[in-house]
């Protein structure tokens, strides 16, 4: 079983308070958990990108905006999930 990072991170300017998940040694996104925001939007976004890269899930998500916010949950998870 290949080791993983856990990893946590508080989100800006979204409904979500923060994001969890797991980093494998190759960069792959396991076990996505929001806190907060919309609850089947969100659990559909980590389903979608369960087992993706970082770098596969910014590709996708980076820059999605949530009305005038500026950001959104899936703009953070990109955020969150290339953050080293």
């Amino acid at each position: 079983m290949a080791q993983t990072q856990k990893v946590v991170y508080t989100t800006k300017g979204t409904c979500a308070r923060s994001i969890s998940f797991e980093r494998d040694s190759e960069n792959k996104i396991y076990n996505i958990a929001f806190e907060g925001g919309c609850n089947g939007n969100l659990k559909a976004i980590a389903k979608l990108c369960e087992g993706m890269t970082g770098e596969e899930i910014a590709a996708k998500l980076l820059g999605n905006l949530c009305g005038t916010k500026g950001t959104s949950c899936a703009d953070q998870l990109a955020k969150a999930v290339t953050q080293k």
